[in-house]
């Protein structure tokens, strides 16, 4: 499942509006934003990079006035961290990705209704849900807002739970597939709305819109013990880690 990890992430790259290939690295940049989550790096399956390698890299985010980041699994190619640590990068963090298969997917009962979101206003309140939801990691934006309207636009899934008082209570957004996988992302819930299973319900309905349309798979990364407990209900399974990797300034 690395290779195929890893693969994906190469080509969902490769969707960004700017896209730099250099040396065995594939980095997608977005113009809208300078947050290093929309902004960085990830080696191509394999790849066996030389130091000159990776200065070309850096110098591609330092051109742009960006932190040099990457975000890869390690195991589909072994040669790359040694490369960068050799050049300074740090690690910011190992996380354990989990996959569900359509034969695994559970999907939970009784669960709060999911929407698709079809309106600007619900396309902004759901970004605002997912920036309270992540406490304050990203500020809502008429940007953030854009980009899950391409996301749903764009062959991905989003998805939302009303809040009883309006607005939005918590949601889910799912890249388009690519290489037989699709990634689940930016499962969040407002804090006030958390134990009432918007986050099984929301994760159950985007990977059912993935399988709907073919995909093999479909993978996430988990914040905590409490979130994959919920993704394990709903079918995830771990199968192996991806790396993050960054170079501070000095």
């Amino acid at each position: 499942m690395d290779m195929q990890v890893q693969s994906f992430a190469v080509a969902n790259l490769r969707r960004r509006p700017v896209v730099a290939e250099i040396g065995g690295f594939v980095a997608g940049f977005s113009p809208d934003t300078d947050s290093p989550y929309l902004n960085y790096a990830t080696p191509l399956p394999g790849a066996e990079p030389t130091g000159r390698d990776v200065t070309a890299l850096i110098g591609a985010f330092r051109e742009r006035g960006l932190l040099p980041r990457l975000e890869f699994a390690p195991e589909a190619a072994p040669a790359v961290a040694p490369a960068l640590r050799a050049s300074g990068f740090e690690t910011e963090a190992v996380h354990e990705y989990l996959v569900c298969t359509p034969d695994r997917l559970t999907l939970p009962r009784p669960a709060p209704a999911v929407e698709t979101p079809a309106t600007d206003q619900e396309y902004a309140e759901l970004d605002a849900a997912l920036a309270e939801a992540f406490g304050g990691v990203f500020a809502s934006s008429a940007e953030g807002a854009a980009r899950l309207r391409r996301t749903q636009e764009g062959g991905g899934a989003v998805r939302f739970v009303r809040a009883p008082e309006g607005g939005c209570a918590g949601g889910a957004s799912c890249s388009a597939p690519a290489e037989d996988t699709a990634e689940l992302s930016g499962v969040g819930t407002r804090p006030a709305h958390r134990g009432r299973g918007i986050a099984a319900a929301v994760t159950a309905s985007v990977t059912a819109a993935m399988f709907a349309r073919g995909v093999g798979s479909v993978w996430l990364e988990y914040s905590g013990e409490g979130s994959r407990r919920v993704y394990e209900r709903v079918g995830y399974r771990p199968r192996g880690t991806r790396l993050y990797v960054s170079l501070p300034r000095r």
